[in-house]
């Protein structure tokens, strides 16, 4: 199981980016780093820098059949970064179009939102995206962890950090690792 996990150059919680990349390796999975530029990227503890990754490869050279699945990070600059450059935009609007399963905690469905696949899901998120959420076409609810069977694919959406324990077993489940 190979899994991208797409953050912006900074932004990305860091438990929300380290916490389901862990699982991915405990699952026997190969988690790997996308960003849209740069050798490294700088995580937040909410609003204070926190650690930094390596990139493994940049979103521009990469696609998603290469991968099993997509998880998308939250923090509230790591998915409004995302959502202004068009190759991460289509990267995620990619993995709906091939039918790949995507998750995405916290305020990462706001990556979703601009990339319209949205519509006629239900998902849930930080509650102060439920607004963008339903204009946008969606359906927002208030639980831990939502897995949606909308078209081709599975999106599985949490609201914050303190959902991770199922939002990772959710989503390794539906990318195929059991949980």
């Amino acid at each position: 199981m190979r899994v991208a996990f797409l953050v912006a150059p900074e932004g990305a919680e860091q438990i929300e980016l380290t916490d389901p990349w862990d699982a991915v390796k405990e699952a026997g999975g190969t988690p790997v780093l996308l960003s849209t530029r740069g050798k490294t990227v700088q995580a937040f503890n909410h609003l204070d820098k926190a650690d930094t990754f390596p990139v493994d490869q940049l979103v521009s050279q990469a696609e998603p059949a290469d991968f099993d699945g997509l998880v998308l990070p939250g923090g509230v600059a790591n998915p409004d970064f995302l959502r202004t450059d068009e190759k991460a935009v289509a990267f995620v609007r990619g993995f709906f179009d091939a039918g790949l399963p995507v998750a995405a905690i916290c305020h990462a469905p706001w990556t979703l939102v601009e990339a319209d696949v949205v519509r006629g899901r239900t998902l849930t998120s930080y509650p102060s995206l439920r607004t963008d959420i339903r204009n946008a076409g969606g359906t927002w609810v208030d639980e831990q962890v939502k897995v949606c069977e909308a078209g081709d694919n599975k999106l599985i959406t949490s609201r914050k950090p303190g959902d991770l324990e199922a939002f990772d077993k959710a989503f390794l489940t539906e990318f195929g690792a059991g949980g």
